[in-house]
């Protein structure tokens, strides 16, 4: 595979970063620490105007039919910049009800993502349970032509304002399904959750007979939710790409400035080496990351796989760059006015979404031994 980015795609980045740098700065980010609301709606605006919400989205709604790896891009430099906002979920929801949502609820869904005004959610997790299909047990009861939901959601991010959540949750046959809602139903209650990530909104999401219209099921045929999984992993692992990629620049610039001895720390052998090790886990994550978004848009034999390692490589380098960049920075690194505790939150929360190393580890063990054996 080509990992050169083409010369819309350079101009892509560009455009994003240039857009974060004047909009959503680190000053803006600490102004916003802690905001009720899920999103500065002119911000969003914003994104929506050069076109993110609607990037992966085909051109018959509205979007710019792109493919993973421009998402890839774009979700880089909001990692990099400690960007608020939904365009995660919402792309990984857009996703899901483009692959196999009904002819109607594309129609209805779509356009309105697309275009920026509204944005939607994943609710998948629950409490004390992993990130994976095992770990669902809200129900969903068919009556006559809708479905009956009930459960307990945890971890959605920006469901306060979400106009719509995917709900994962499990028929009484044991078929996991996952069902388009509406956010203001009947019987959904979102309550704000405390993490450690005071960039990011998490709500906890309950489900007490909530009704939906069969209608907007997802077709599992088309996209299951392991599916989905894989391919939310792949864009929040480009995310955590760029939130360690800050984490090595800033590093590098306090090393080269901070004096011990007379001298920079970064010249002495010991800060060099730990330095080195931060880099090759950041290059590592990123060839792994770009590689399993190519893989996606390719319809490659081994995107599932390529979305595992993508996802454990980052989520246990997430740990050991923000330790040594901790390690590197010293007794500042923990205070309020530096930002690099922001990085290191980031980071570590970043590290457990969609499914911490173990989970993605234990996936990838599971697809080699059904892959058959090479020739």
């Amino acid at each position: 595979m080509n990992f050169e980015l083409s010369d819309e795609q350079l101009m892509l980045r560009d455009a994003t970063r240039d857009l974060l740098a004047a909009h959503a700065s680190l000053a803006t980010v600490r102004a916003e620490l802690n905001s009720d609301s899920d999103v500065d709606p002119k911000f969003w605006r914003l994104t929506a105007d050069l076109g993110w919400s609607g990037l992966a989205l085909p051109e018959e709604y509205g979007g710019a039919g792109q493919g993973s790896a421009e998402l890839a891009l774009v979700a880089e430099e909001t990692g990099r910049a400690l960007s608020r906002g939904p365009f995660l979920p919402t792309t990984i929801v857009g996703h899901a009800v483009a692959v196999a949502g009904s002819p109607r609820t594309r129609d209805e869904v779509l356009p309105l993502l697309a275009s920026g005004p509204d944005w939607a959610s994943w609710a998948f997790a629950e409490p004390g349970e992993p990130w994976t299909p095992d770990g669902i047990h809200a129900t969903a009861r068919r009556e006559g032509d809708s479905l009956i939901l009930h459960g307990c959601k945890t971890a959605v991010q920006d469901a306060g304002g979400a106009r719509w959540l995917l709900v994962t949750a499990r028929t009484d046959d044991g078929t996991v399904v996952t069902v388009l809602v509406d956010r203001d139903s009947a019987g959904l209650t979102t309550r704000r959750q405390q993490v450690l990530d005071p960039t990011r909104n998490f709500y906890e999401v309950r489900l007490d007979g909530v009704r939906v219209q069969l209608d907007r099921a997802l077709d599992n045929d088309a996209c299951t939710a392991q599916q989905l999984l894989d391919y939310a992993a792949v864009v929040h692992a480009a995310e955590s790409l760029g939130v360690l990629t800050r984490l090595l620049e800033l590093t590098v610039e306090y090393v080269g400035t901070r004096i011990q001895f007379g001298k920079p720390i970064g010249s002495f052998q010991a800060v060099k080496h730990a330095c080195a090790d931060m880099a090759i886990l950041v290059h590592g994550a990123r060839a792994a990351t770009y590689y399993a978004a190519m893989a996606i848009d390719a319809g490659s034999a081994d995107a599932a796989q390529a979305a595992c390692v993508a996802a454990s490589h980052t989520s246990a380098a997430a740990f050991e760059v923000a330790g040594r960049a901790l390690q590197m920075h010293g007794g500042i690194g923990f205070t309020w006015e530096h930002d690099l505790h922001l990085y290191l939150r980031r980071a570590e929360t970043d590290a457990v979404v969609f499914g911490d190393t173990a989970v993605h580890r234990d996936r990838l063990c599971t697809l080699m031994q059904q892959a058959p054996a090479s020739a």
